[in-house]
Parts: C-alpha cells; sequence; structure tokens
C-alpha cells in the first residue's frame, strides 16, 4: 500500500511538471523567420551583406557581386559583376525587391559595409575595391574602395524599378594622405550630415585610418580624423564602423594589435584634432580575438561587441566595456560562443530594453550560422537561440549585423545559401525576417 502511494505520488507530480512545461511553452513567445528573397546573382547580385529598415518599413541593402557589369569586376576567382544596392518594399503580405542601383568598376566594387540613410532619403556606402585606386592600390586590380551616394530619380519614373543615380563622392587612393579598403559596419551620419568611416588599411603608416565626409558646396571634403600606426597604443586595422556617444567621442574596433589580437578605441575632439584613447586590448584566451563590425553604445556609455575568435571557448565572445568612476573602463565577457569557428562578424543590434541581437556565421545546431539573443537579468546575461540556419532555402552563413523595424521585427540577411547559380555554388544568399 506504501509502495502505491508512492508511485501515485510520482505520477501527480509528473503530470503536473508535464502541464507547467505545457504552460511555459503557450506563454512563451514564437519565433518565426520567413525568408522575403532569395538571391539569384543575376540583375539581383548574390552574397548580400547588409540590410537595414527604414522608418516607413522599408529595407535597404547591398549585395557583394552581380548586377549589370557583369564582366567589369572579375579579378577574384570566379566572382563576376561589381555588386548591387537594392529596396525592399512590403505591399499587403508580399515583399517586392528592387534592385536600385549596379556598381561598374569604376565607381565601386563589392560593397561590404552596410546603407546607411540620411533624413532626405539618399543612401551612402562604400565599396571595398573599386575607383582609379594609387600605387598601393593597383597590385590589387580593381583600386582602393570609394564612398558611394546614391540619389532617386530627379524626375518622376513611371516604370516600377527606377534606376537610381550612384556617385562616387569620394575614391581612396592609400597612404600616406588616404586610406583604403573599406570593410564591414557602417558610415556613421551626425546631426549636420557628416560622414564618419573606416579603413582597413593605408594612412599615414599603412595600418588603417578614421575619416570623415564633410558637405562642401556642390561636393564633399575628406578628412582624416586619426592615422592608425602604434600596434600596443591604438591597434592595426579599424575592421568596422565608429559611433558617437552623448559627448560627441567616437568609439570603434581594430582587428589586430594591442597588447594581444585587437583593441576598442576611443577618439575624443579637440582644439587640436582628435586624440586616441586605449579602452581595451584583448587578451586572446579570455577575452577573444580579432573584434569586427560597428560597436553598440547605450544611454550610460557601456560599449558592447563581439570578437570573431579565441576567448574561453576558442570560437569568440560578446563582450562589454563599462566606464568606471576612476575615468578607466572594466571589461567583461558577457557569452563565449561554444560552437568550433562560431565568432561573429558583424557587430550586435540593442533593443530599447536592452537586449543584444546578433548573429554567427557557423556554429548553432546544423553548423551554418545562427540568429541570437542576449537578455539581462539576474546579474547576467541569458543566451536564446532565434534561428539555426541549415544551408537550405533558409540560407547560411550571416556576415553582416542585424536591422529592426519599429514593431520588432528583426532583419538580416546571410551571404551564403538558398539558390544555387554559376556564380554561387554554395547558394547565392538570401534576406530574412524573423518575427517575435
Amino acid at each position: 500500500m506504501v509502495r502505491t502511494q508512492k508511485n501515485y505520488g510520482a505520477a501527480i507530480a509528473q503530470i503536473a511538471a508535464c502541464l507547467a512545461f505545457l504552460f511555459a511553452a503557450v506563454m512563451a513567445p514564437a519565433q518565426t523567420f520567413t525568408v522575403l528573397h532569395t538571391f539569384t546573382g543575376g540583375a539581383d547580385g548574390y552574397a548580400p551583406t547588409s540590410v537595414v529598415s527604414d522608418g516607413a518599413g522599408n529595407l535597404y541593402g547591398d549585395a557583394a557581386y552581380g548586377g549589370n557589369y557583369e564582366s567589369s569586376c572579375n579579378y577574384v576567382g570566379t566572382q563576376t559583376g561589381c555588386g548591387v544596392v537594392f529596396k525592399m518594399s512590403h505591399h499587403g503580405s508580399s515583399w517586392i525587391f528592387d534592385p536600385l542601383a549596379s556598381f561598374d568598376g569604376a565607381n565601386g566594387y563589392d560593397p561590404l559595409q552596410g546603407i546607411t540613410i540620411a533624413p532626405n532619403g539618399t543612401l551612402y556606402s562604400t565599396t571595398f575595391y573599386g575607383g582609379p585606386g594609387g600605387p598601393e592600390c593597383r597590385s590589387f586590380g580593381p583600386g582602393c574602395g570609394t564612398v558611394v551616394e546614391l540619389r532617386p530619380p530627379a524626375s518622376f519614373c513611371q516604370s516600377f524599378s527606377c534606376p537610381w543615380t550612384v556617385s562616387d563622392i569620394h575614391q581612396f587612393v592609400g597612404g600616406p594622405s588616404d586610406g583604403q579598403f573599406p570593410e564591414l559596419g557602417s558610415l556613421t551620419m551626425d546631426a549636420a550630415g557628416n560622414l564618419y568611416g573606416t579603413t582597413l588599411s593605408g594612412g599615414e603608416y599603412g595600418d588603417g585610418m578614421v575619416y570623415e565626409m564633410s558637405p562642401s558646396g556642390n561636393g564633399w571634403t575628406m578628412s582624416v580624423l586619426y592615422n592608425f600606426g602604434f600596434a600596443d597604443i591604438d591597434g592595426i586595422g579599424p575592421e568596422g564602423g565608429v559611433v558617437f556617444d552623448k559627448f560627441g567621442n567616437l568609439y570603434g574596433v581594430a582587428i589586430q594589435g594591442g597588447a594581444g589580437l585587437g583593441t576598442v578605441y576611443q577618439l575624443s575632439p579637440s582644439s587640436s584634432g582628435w586624440n586616441i584613447h586605449l579602452v581595451h586590448s584583448f587578451n586572446y584566451e579570455t577575452d577573444g580575438a580579432n573584434p569586427l563590425g560597428t560597436p553598440v553604445i547605450d544611454s550610460s556609455g557601456n560599449i558592447y561587441g563581439t570578437t570573431l575568435s579565441y576567448g574561453p571557448n576558442n570560437a569568440g565572445t560578446v563582450w562589454e566595456a563599462s566606464p568606471s568612476n576612476g575615468g578607466g573602463w572594466n571589461f567583461s565577457v558577457l557569452y563565449a560562443f561554444a560552437g568550433p569557428g562560431e565568432g561573429s562578424y558583424g557587430g550586435l543590434l540593442m533593443d530599447s530594453a536592452g537586449n543584444l541581437y546578433g548573429a554567427t556565421e557557423s556554429g548553432g545546431t546544423n553548423g551554418y550560422g545562427t540568429v541570437f539573443k542576449l537578455s539581462p537579468g539576474n546579474g547576467g546575461w541569458s543566451y536564446t537561440s532565434l534561428h539555426d540556419f541549415s544551408e537550405g532555402s533558409d540560407g547560411s552563413g550571416p556576415l553582416s549585423n542585424l536591422s529592426m523595424d519599429s514593431a520588432g521585427n528583426l532583419y538580416g540577411v546571410t551571404g551564403y545559401g538558398g539558390q544555387i547559380g554559376p556564380s554561387c555554388l554554395s547558394g547565392c544568399g538570401v534576406v530574412f525576417e524573423i518575427t517575435p
């Protein structure tokens, strides 16, 4: 009799646990993953590198290759086409894809940074190659890269798909007076309409630079704010964009240099120019290494970012640098990626509640990348996988940062997966949406 009572009690407890699990599953918000566009490798491009949502719910992005100039930029391997800038508009329950412009090599090739949308709707971006270049760049074939401006047609266009005008407002020529090869992140625009960005190399010492583009009459003027060249002080190769804090300081990351493999730096304006301050030098064993993308900064001045490699699990990290009362910085690892080669290329997105979102190129359940969320609480951060890519119709290898609209929907791109084309044997990539 006693044994029966014990078994009965255990059964009741098991049923209660199952009901609690089912209740939690019902109450938990469901994430829905949807492919909005599958690239074909033709006029729509392939290997998309970014997507950003504007205030009206449209998406703007770019693809590194493809477009209307197939033979103009076949400098590297089997890549054809110089790249595409596109727009996606939400009409009812569907999305319409519109290739706004194709790069032709002379005005740029291989756009690897994201799109920046000006208040008047003008688009700005950069290309990694293209332009005439200088002696330092010509050994690479396609030039040192460009800063580009894209404007809609000046007059009314009756066709649904109307090409925009692409103007290269700056052509990089390499050091010592200029940079070369802008990569990852995106340009930052201030309230006066000035643009700020970085180049991976070039500059006075060849280790990259931070620059400003200022409207000047009917054109633009480029100014070098800082030349990297002192590896133990500032780092080597600022690979990503920069972000302002509320005091007018700029923050960014360098992929190498410092005491380990990469740095977080601050540039402070002064009457004599911009002064560099080292926020953090990465210890590859504990902190991770090779930080990439554009940092995120919250209202308290805390800086957040990602690393591509190393760290506690040898797979990259998500980190935070917080200002201390003594004027320095406190550094902490919020999350250490666990999958082999997981890491993150694109940096982070922060919502109004302080949650962080990002993507990894590889890792996850299937090994082809993830979209993740980190939520603060109880003295730590909790990790949630929002999607694990399969290299099928959902794509694979998300390389860029994510974007979020006013309804909390997430948007991103994958560099591979989806439809296979002659120039993209691992798939041409997709644009995806994750709804809460």
